[in-house]
């Protein structure tokens, strides 16, 4: 069986706003993020982990915010269509692990919510997909809540 590992990594600055969008969910927050799409750096890190197994390049090249078309997306629809680019290599998914960057806003009651999407969208089990957060105990531009970031590790497995 052909495994392949790939890693993601994603930033965003706050700006103005009440929420964030984190794993495929709207969490209330004190601000937004600045992004052309919808910010989600969770799912951001994972289309990039799942590019990278399959030496796709990266998130910029498929979904480029210089693309008018990006403006605004819901980023499960960019995982949707990394997706179906990773099983068109013969891949499907090992596990994800993501991993939240962030002194606020804390996760723990979305993480199941997130489990769910991020499964439906890569056709599989919750049990294959993990997400946890940590701060930066307020160190650097993360513990300043000047934004947050996300990294996600990804095996994919061949599908024959």
């Amino acid at each position: 069986m052909a495994l392949r590992i790939g890693h993601g990594y994603d930033v965003h600055r706050f700006g103005e706003g009440d929420f964030v969008t984190l794993g495929g969910v709207r969490i209330a927050h004190a601000r937004g993020v600045i992004a052309h799409s919808d910010g989600d750096v969770l799912l951001h890190a994972l289309c990039d982990a799942l590019l990278g197994a399959c030496a796709l390049g990266d998130i910029g090249k498929h979904f480029p915010d210089s693309d008018p078309a990006y403006r605004g997306i819901d980023s499960r629809k960019l995982l949707r269509h990394t997706y179906a680019l990773v099983k068109q290599q013969g891949f499907v998914i090992g596990n994800a692990d993501l991993t939240l960057l962030a002194e606020a806003p804390r996760i723990g009651k979305y993480a199941t919510a997130m489990r769910e999407y991020i499964a439906a969208d890569l056709e599989t089990e919750v049990g294959k997909i993990n997400i946890k957060a940590t701060t930066t105990e307020r160190l650097g531009y993360i513990g300043r809540e000047e934004g947050l970031a996300a990294h996600a590790v990804v095996l994919i497995e061949s599908a024959v």
